[in-house]
């Protein structure tokens, strides 16, 4: 039976101030954008600040009325990158298959250890505390599913083991919404079905979960009953499946030039980011938040993956004017779906692009004759050169950090 350790930092922002200046331990701590903007709000906060009924997403100043002696810092993401490049260094020194999942926990499999599974999540625990000053909570289970709600079970600094035989006791008098993987409309869509716990979950037809929900909700069903076949996969890391900016404006704002030349700019970045990351995508996706917290999506699938700034803010704004219905807006959002290697790029042909082709078939039937001898690889059209990208396209909420475990 596999053994599966789930790592989950504590606080982690606030922890990474607080092990820089050991002055803010035991403080109510709050990581939160610039005060004066809208993007004033909770990004992650210390246990102390919890204390107080604090959370991440609240507002700042609603912050600040439940506890005057917050402590504000503004995020340093360059730091946190720092520490959990250095937190994942330490679980590759325990077991070579580790799966980064977040910029603050991943996976391991630790089923080849001689070392009791206890032994070994207290050893990392221990060492992450010692040598980085950062506390965490480890799940320790046979899968990556009941790791995960482990680790959930004790904070902050818990280690605890949840087996499948228990999964009935422990798991199934919680209400869905507990459950890992089940947010709001999806927990909406189960009560309609008579879902309203995990066991109500683990019992229902899978047939009928997957009339309404698809193939999800026979996954949800599978976890309910403490089911999940995943492999802990290292080479995760190199799967990006979208790459996306958003921005929160500082004021209500329904002038559509101005959030027209919003969607172009985050459009850039986006393709700013796909460049770097030699990425193209297909499905552009807006996202539109008026002031009231409505949210409206719309996705358009283009007949070429692309990583241009002008093909995708054309198909970003034409979404927007199709999902906007005049409201003064907070956030706007453009993401780019189904990416891929812009090596395994493949251009649907048209009456434009079909000349260039022809002009280069010669030049494809030679390299398509060398590499069939040599190998695939053996023979490129140029030197890949490390592609930078600007800091006004980095973002701090994508998974850019993916690419520090790639060196």
């Amino acid at each position: 039976m596999a053994v599966i350790l789930h790592v989950d930092m504590n606080s982690f922002y606030a922890s990474v101030e607080q092990a820089k200046n050991p002055a803010l331990l035991g403080k109510p701590l709050a990581i939160a954008g610039n005060p004066k903007e809208r993007r004033g709000i909770i990004i992650t906060c210390s246990y102390e600040a919890r204390a107080h009924g604090i959370y991440t997403t609240m507002p700042l100043f609603e912050a600040r009325k439940l506890c005057r002696e917050l402590v504000v810092l503004p995020p340093n993401f360059a730091m946190y990158r720092a520490a959990s490049k250095a937190m994942f260094t330490i679980l590759r020194e325990v077991s070579p298959l580790v799966e980064p999942v977040s910029i603050d926990e991943g996976y391991m499999d630790i089923t080849a250890l001689p070392q009791h599974p206890l032994a070994v999540a207290e050893h990392i625990q221990q060492r992450l505390l010692h040598e980085l000053k950062l506390p965490c909570s480890i799940g320790i289970a046979p899968n990556k599913f009941l790791a995960k709600t482990a680790s959930d079970m004790k904070k902050p600094r818990g280690i605890t083991v949840l087996r499948k035989r228990e999964v009935a006791d422990k798991l199934w008098h919680l209400p869905v919404l507990a459950m890992h993987g089940v947010g709001k409309s999806t927990a909406a869509k189960l009560q309609k079905l008579g879902i309203t716990t995990i066991g109500d979950l683990a019992k229902h037809d899978s047939y009928a979960l997957k009339l309404a929900l698809g193939k999800n909700g026979v996954r949800l069903g599978e976890r309910a009953n403490g089911i999940d076949e995943r492999a802990v996969d290292p080479l995760a890391i190199y799967d990006t499946k979208s790459v996306g900016n958003s921005k929160t404006l500082a004021r209500d704002e329904d002038d559509s030039e101005v959030l027209h030349a919003l969607l172009r700019k985050l459009s850039k970045q986006v393709a700013e980011r796909l460049y770097a990351k030699r990425l193209a995508g297909t499905t552009v996706v807006v996202h539109i938040r008026d002031k009231d917290w409505h949210t409206v999506t719309r996705s358009k699938t283009l007949q070429n993956a692309t990583a241009d700034a002008r093909a995708i803010s054309e198909a970003a704004i034409d979404l927007f004017e199709a999902g906007w219905q005049g409201k003064p807006l907070r956030l706007l959002g453009v993401t780019m779906n189904n990416v891929v290697d812009e090596a395994d790029v493949v251009e649907q042909l048209s009456l434009f692009t079909y000349e260039k082709y022809a002009e280069e078939e010669p030049l494809t039937e030679v390299l398509a004759a060398i590499e069939q001898r040599f190998g695939k690889g053996s023979i490129q059209r140029g030197i890949e050169m490390p592609r930078e990208v600007s800091n006004a396209a980095a973002t701090s909420f994508s998974k850019d950090f993916l690419h520090d475990h790639k060196e």
